[in-house]
């Protein structure tokens, strides 16, 4: 038996990455898993790869009626999430930059993606779990959230210290109704996001010299922790960050 048997698990960003990675194993351990992406073909694509305990949901989390949508059309179906994954988010390479050279728009599009995105797939989480007595919602946070290694990445950076903050106040104000929000906190994770790192030697060779362990994160390296939170070995665990980046932030 998995430690995820008869729970029901959402997904943003599931199509590809951390997301699927996370989907699949959660598969593993017994649960059903929804994959919720922008990108609906990706995610049935995805879904149909995991198999019949797994589904998918065209899902903008920067758009609150989709959002909302994406959660109704769920708990009409008998699906209604226990656990939700906030993975979904954006990193603009080659447009995000240190502030003084930072175009608005290119700050205005990964806050309404990854810090509202963030925020509206929790609300909505919560207006679904908050009446069936509780849930796990787990963020993924960015070691660019506490130090600086996002130095000339401004507005992804900034997005996710208010991912990591919005965590810790629904932590303390959902507790009592049965809701634990956790983050976790990789390295550098080698996904489509970051392409334009590790298909560039240099630049690749220059943030694993700064993991300890040595080596790039891979998704299947945060799998075990979100289905540790997800699980009720994890009941004790809300509003905290979790670290699975290889030393990078112990620095």
């Amino acid at each position: 038996m998995g430690q995820l048997e008869g729970k029901t698990a959402l997904v943003t960003g599931g199509a590809l990455g951390i997301g699927l990675a996370v989907a699949t194993r959660f598969a593993r351990e017994g649960a059903r898993v929804i994959l919720a992406d922008r990108n609906g073909e990706g995610a049935a694509a995805a879904a149909a790869g995991i198999g019949e305990n797994a589904r998918a949901v065209t899902m903008d989390i920067s758009n609150e009626d989709a959002v909302a949508a994406a959660f109704a059309e769920l708990e009409a179906a008998g699906w209604a999430p226990d656990v939700v994954v906030a993975n979904a988010g954006v990193q603009l390479f080659g447009q995000d930059a240190p502030a003084a050279d930072l175009d608005l728009d290119v700050w205005r599009r990964t806050i309404d993606i990854n810090l509202t995105g963030t925020f509206l797939t929790v609300k909505h989480a919560l207006r679904s779990m908050v009446p069936r007595g509780g849930g796990s919602i787990i963020l993924t946070g960015s070691p660019t959230a506490v130090n600086g290694e996002g130095k000339d990445f401004t507005a992804y950076s900034a997005s996710k210290a208010g991912m990591h903050g919005l965590g810790r106040t629904v932590a303390a104000a959902y507790a009592d109704k049965g809701i634990r929000v956790n983050t976790v906190q990789p390295a550098y994770t080698e996904t489509p996001l970051v392409a334009a790192i590790s298909e560039d030697p240099e630049s690749r060779a220059a943030i694993i010299s700064r993991i300890p362990i040595g080596r790039a994160g891979t998704p299947d390296d945060v799998a075990g922790i979100m289905v540790y939170l997800a699980s009720d070995d994890g009941a004790f665990a809300t509003g905290a960050t979790f670290q699975v980046d290889g030393g990078m932030t112990s620095l």
